[in-house]
């Protein structure tokens, strides 16, 4: 999983549209359009994995926007990591049968580790296990409840239940086109063996560089594109130059 270092698009979907958020917040995102088209745009860009999110699925506790998702699915040729709404085993292992290659597992591994070993068992380095960190802990249920976890620690008790990655996301700065923060990265890529994926306050191509310095594996950028402050090609080509 990320070999090299990659700029990874983000799709995330509310209500069947393209929807980013700003600091985590419902009713704050900006809308981008269809699913497909944003996709399928990202993948002829140079897109070598996709980050879909189910943002109705994260706040709801269960899957909302299942059609969309599954359109994606059939759209593109390259990894797809999905997220938001997976609560149980069956509904992860039914969504890498059906072609997804990674599942991200927030709430659910929280609220109970197991279903990590229990998913890695059937399908080994397939579970992304999603560290949200709002003001130093870790948050779920679509970034409304702390749990009082830290980071790193967190972490390193995933990578032990068989984890192929973690994808940290420092809600604190997430879609405020604002820059990141790297120590709060580091200190997660420190704690563990596996791929650290970072996510949160992508603004400039140098955030992209900087997250790449600090030891991720991969980059999710979703805002900062979208907007049009740099291209995924010069993205990539400027971390590449790291």
């Amino acid at each position: 999983m990320f070999p090299e270092f990659e700029v990874v698009p983000a799709v995330d979907m509310q209500d069947g549209q393209v929807v980013q958020l700003v600091g985590g917040e419902r009713g704050t995102g900006r809308t981008y359009g269809d699913p497909v088209e944003a996709a399928t745009r990202w993948v002829d860009a140079g897109a070598g994995t996709l980050h879909l999110v189910d943002l109705d699925g994260a706040f709801e506790g269960e899957r909302q926007n299942a059609a969309a998702i599954d359109a994606v699915l059939d759209a593109v040729d390259v990894d797809v990591q999905l997220g938001g709404g997976i609560r149980t085993s069956e509904d992860a292992i039914g969504l890498l049968d059906r072609g997804v290659d990674r599942v991200i597992l927030g709430t659910a591994a929280v609220e109970n580790p197991d279903i990590v070993a229990d998913v890695s068992a059937t399908h080994p380095g397939s579970v992304v296990v999603s560290l949200d960190a709002k003001g130093g802990e870790v948050v779920v249920s679509g970034w409304t409840e702390g749990t009082g976890l830290d980071p790193a620690e967190a972490a390193t008790r995933y990578a032990d239940l068989g984890a192929g990655a973690i994808l940290f996301t420092d809600v604190d700065v997430e879609g405020q086109l604002e820059g990141v923060r790297t120590e709060p990265v580091r200190r997660v890529v420190e704690a563990v063996d596996i791929p650290v994926v970072a996510s949160g306050g992508v603004a400039t191509i140098e955030d992209v560089q900087a997250l790449k310095e600090a030891g991720a594996a991969a980059v999710v950028v979703g805002s900062a594109l979208y907007e049009g402050e740099f291209t995924l090609a010069e993205a990539q080509r400027a971390a590449d130059e790291v």
